[in-house]
C-alpha cells in the first residue's frame, strides 16, 4: 500500500519532468489558479457583459451566428464608475477607513508584538494563544457581540453610567467610531502575528552593542529595532489593509446609513439591484485599486534591494 501511495505521489514528477522544488510549489499554485484566478477571470468577463432579465442575468460576450463570431464588450459600467461621484466617494472612503484602521492596528499591535517577543518562552505561547483566541469564534458572532456592547443601552454605556462617568448614553452604535472599533478588534491579530515573527528572531546582541556605545533605549529602538522589523510592519499592514478595503460585515452591522464602503456597494449591486455586470465592474476596479500600488511598491522594494547589493 505504501509503495502504491508513493508511486502515485511521484507520478506527476516523472510525467512532467518536475524538479523537487517545482513539484512542491506546483500544488499551491494550482490551488490559486483554480480557486482564485479562474473565478476572478469570470468576474472580469461578467463586468464587460450587459444586464438582462433571465438566468444568468447578463449577456454573453461572444455569439456565433451564421458562421460569424460576434464579440460585444460593454464598457458603460466602467465609464459610469469614472463619472459617478458616489462611486468615487465610496472608493476614497473605503481607502481612508482601511488606512486609519491599519494605522490604529499598528499603534496598538506593535507594543503588543514587542512585549510578547521579549517575554519568556513559556509566556510567549500563552500570549500568542490569547491573540489567536478570537479566531476560535465565528467572525459574525464577534461583530454581533459588539452591537450588544456599543448600543445606547449596551454594556459599555450601562457600565459608564453606573460608575457616574457619564449621565447620558454615548452615541457609538451606527457611527464611524463603531466601524473603527470593529475593524481594529477584528484585524489586530493579522498585524500582531507577522510582526511578532520578525521581532522574536531579532539578534539581541545588536541592542547590547548599542547600549554599550551609549545609545539611549529610545534611540536604540529607533535606529535598530524599528528598521529590523520593517518587513514585519509591511506584511502586517498589508494583511490588515487589503481585506479592510472590501469589508462588508462590519460597516453593515456597526456603521450607519452614511458609512460608504465598497463592500456594501458590491452587495447592493449583486443582491438588491441584481446587476451582476455593474457589481463585477466595481469588484475589478477595487482589485486594480489595490494591485497597482502594491505592484509599484514591490518594484521599488526590488530595485532598492538590487541597489543595496
Amino acid at each position: 500500500m505504501k509503495r502504491l501511495v508513493s508511486s502515485l505521489a511521484a507520478w506527476p514528477v516523472r510525467r512532467f519532468n518536475l524538479t523537487g522544488r517545482t513539484a512542491v510549489v506546483a500544488g499551491p499554485f494550482t490551488w490559486l489558479l483554480l480557486f482564485f484566478l479562474v473565478p476572478f477571470l469570470l468576474v472580469v468577463k461578467i463586468s464587460f457583459a450587459d444586464l438582462q432579465l433571465g438566468i444568468p442575468p447578463y449577456t454573453e460576450l461572444a455569439t456565433y451566428t451564421d458562421g460569424v463570431v460576434h464579440v460585444a464588450l460593454d464598457l458603460s459600467h466602467y465609464a459610469f464608475l469614472l463619472t459617478d461621484s458616489l462611486y468615487f466617494a465610496t472608493y476614497v472612503n473605503s481607502v481612508v477607513v482601511a488606512a486609519i484602521s491599519t494605522l490604529l492596528c499598528l499603534l496598538i499591535g506593535y507594543p503588543m508584538a514587542y512585549y510578547i517577543a521579549r517575554s519568556s518562552p513559556a509566556s510567549r505561547n500563552l500570549l500568542m494563544m490569547a491573540v489567536m483566541l478570537p479566531f476560535w469564534t465565528s467572525f459574525l458572532i464577534r461583530v454581533y457581540a459588539w452591537i450588544g456592547i456599543l448600543k445606547n443601552n449596551g454594556l459599555l454605556n450601562n457600565f459608564l453610567m453606573a460608575t457616574g462617568l457619564i449621565h447620558t448614553p454615548v452615541e457609538l452604535y451606527h457611527t464611524n467610531a463603531a466601524v473603527y472599533i470593529g475593524m481594529v478588534y477584528s484585524y489586530l491579530p493579522f498585524l500582531v502575528m507577522p510582526l511578532y515573527a520578525h521581532l522574536v528572531k531579532m539578534d539581541m546582541t545588536l541592542l547590547e552593542a548599542a547600549y554599550d556605545l551609549g545609545a539611549k533605549p529610545w534611540k536604540a529602538f529607533w535606529r535598530i529595532t524599528l528598521p529590523l522589523s520593517k518587513n514585519g510592519i509591511i506584511a502586517g499592514c498589508l494583511l490588515v489593509f487589503i481585506p479592510a478595503v472590501g469589508e462588508y460585515v462590519i460597516p453593515e452591522l456597526l456603521g450607519g446609513a452614511n458609512t460608504l464602503m465598497i463592500g456594501r456597494v458590491m452587495w447592493n449591486e449583486f443582491f438588491d439591484n441584481a446587476d451582476w455586470p455593474m457589481a463585477s465592474a466595481v469588484t475589478c476596479a477595487m482589485v486594480l485599486l489595490l494591485l497597482v500600488p502594491m505592484a509599484f511598491f514591490q518594484y521599488s522594494q526590488a530595485k532598492a534591494m538590487e541597489e543595496g547589493r
